[in-house]
């Protein structure tokens, strides 16, 4: 069977219904966390932590089980997603080369075919957002000195059963997103598409290690902390540091891991961090819950995913920057007008494949990858992709 005709199958078990060429475009909303590993949105993963959001789009849309990160960390990872190329074609390798500012973007494209679009909350994928020793810190591997090494990962409670709001700079875009959803259905019967990227849950920087110290604080509040169902963690088993790769080594040291921790430290990082999750989840429903009150869920595509996931001291190590389970693997939910309720998708994907995704009849595309990438496509019946071998 041909690749392109296996595409139509999986595009035909996707959706329960063709769109017709005089039906409304739909709006597009896309919500982009940081450091969210896909694997609590699906299975047992799922049971760690209360997500209603998150549930509510697995149950009234599609659940990409195999979905991934093509590269993991963030600013490469970002400029794969918005250009649809894959990290050997945009040159990204590390946090300081990303994308060049007027570089063209799937938004730029939904704007140029008549989308209202707007962009708010953490973008990072053009160059120069990072420090400089991002550039060159990971080709230090061979020399006798470190330019940098992360704080060692900690955990800090704040505020007590009434403190809903930690991330402030995340509440304060959600609620700008919610306002701009219900001002734009006001204004314009042009469709839309609205990307808000979250900062969480992204560990926080350890305010005493100064200004330019990476993430290293796991941070919430009791009630989030009451959301992650805490009898359930487990503590990952470790090599012992004689065993391990001599880059697995080199990043358990550069992120400060190679001290001892106690079985409860371990558990509390990985309870902080689930509650993390837990306050992203809330974001992304105030995003649903803005287009739910002005009646536009209905005609609007929610697409929920990261930049990449979080290790939470599995294999020795917090924060990314490696291709293990954790570190790789991204959330990605996929809810709108036309698509299946309750879909679980085997198929692998990673986030180049949103471009064609979300452009889908707007754009001829042309690839020069050699699969059919474009199984998401949500026009089927109008999708012009072509592929070049």
């Amino acid at each position: 069977m041909s690749v392109k005709a296996s595409a139509l199958i999986f595009l035909l078990q996707v959706f329960g219904q063709s769109w017709s060429q005089n039906r409304p475009r739909p709006n597009i909303v896309m919500v982009m966390s940081d450091a969210f590993d896909g694997r609590l949105t699906f299975g047992p993963g799922s049971k760690f932590v209360q997500l209603p959001f998150v549930n509510y789009l697995r149950e009234l849309g599609a659940t990409f089980l195999n979905a991934y990160t093509n590269s993991p960390i963030c600013c490469p990872s970002r400029a794969a997603m918005w250009s649809g190329q894959f990290v050997h074609l945009t040159q990204s390798w590390n946090n300081y080369k990303c994308l060049d500012a007027n570089a063209t973007t799937w938004m730029d494209l939904l704007e140029a075919n008549g989308y209202v679009t707007k962009m708010m909350g953490k973008l990072d994928y053009t160059s120069g957002g990072h420090s400089v020793s991002n550039r060159v810190e990971a080709w230090t591997r061979d020399v006798p000195f470190l330019l940098r090494q992360e704080g060692r990962p900690v955990t800090k409670l704040v505020g007590n059963m009434s403190t809903v709001r930690i991330m402030g700079t995340d509440w304060e875009n959600a609620d700008k997103a919610a306002q701009w959803i219900h001002q734009r259905a006001a204004s314009s019967e042009q469709p839309f598409a609205l990307y808000l990227g979250l900062n969480l849950p992204h560990p926080y920087k350890t305010e005493s290690l100064g200004s330019t110290a990476g993430g290293s604080t796991f941070l919430t509040s009791p009630y989030w902390l009451e959301k992650v169902s805490s009898e359930l963690i487990t503590v990952p088993k470790w090599l012992p540091l004689a065993a391990l790769h001599p880059v697995d080594y080199y990043t358990t040291y550069t992120k400060n891991c190679t001290g001892s921790f106690t079985e409860e430290e371990v558990r509390r990082i990985r309870a902080f961090y689930y509650a993390m999750c837990a306050e992203a989840d809330a974001l992304l429903g105030q995003v649903i819950a803005a287009l739910r009150e002005i009646r536009l869920l209905g005609n609007t595509v929610v697409i929920f995913t990261a930049d990449h996931g979080e290790l939470a001291m599995e294999h020795r190590q917090f924060y990314k920057m490696s291709m293990y389970e954790g570190s790789s693997h991204v959330p990605l939910l996929i809810m709108g007008p036309g698509l299946k309720s309750g879909m679980q998708v085997n198929q692998l994907v990673s986030l180049v494949d949103l471009y064609p995704t979300v452009l889908g009849e707007e754009v001829e595309l042309f690839w020069t990858c050699s699969v059919f990438i474009s199984f998401l496509c949500l026009w089927p019946a109008q999708i012009r992709c072509q592929v070049k071998k």
